[in-house]
């Protein structure tokens, strides 16, 4: 059974930092492009950012500059560091992994940027 378990989420004041980590169950951890999505309440789910097994990376637009994705082999993680939050970032968070023609969603960690 995969399993993708996130960890992180808060209450955190506008300009704060965060940092989000997702733990994936599967073997060949390398294969999976991993990433993080968001949805805000009355919104779509969006992407946040992806990560390649190779480490490539893509970000939306609103999080460049401000966001890190990044990786860790040995513990089959993903981070997600999170700077100069704004309340637009208030949202649910998803880990996800996709490989193997399969893609697979954590629960979900709530984000609140709020003074």
């Amino acid at each position: 059974q995969v399993q993708l378990v996130e960890s992180g989420g808060g209450l955190v004041q506008p300009g704060g930092s965060l940092r989000l980590s997702c733990a994936f169950s599967r073997n060949l951890f390398r294969v999976y492009t991993m990433g993080w999505y968001r949805q805000a309440p009355g919104n779509q789910r969006e992407l946040v950012a992806t990560i390649t097994g190779a480490g490539s990376t893509n970000y939306a637009d609103s999080v460049k500059g401000r966001f890190t994705i990044s990786r860790e082999f040995p513990k089959n993680a993903v981070y997600l560091q999170m700077s100069s939050l704004k309340p637009e970032d208030t949202a649910v968070y998803y880990c996800t992994a996709e490989g193997y023609g399969s893609v697979y969603w954590g629960q979900g960690t709530q984000v609140t940027v709020s003074s």
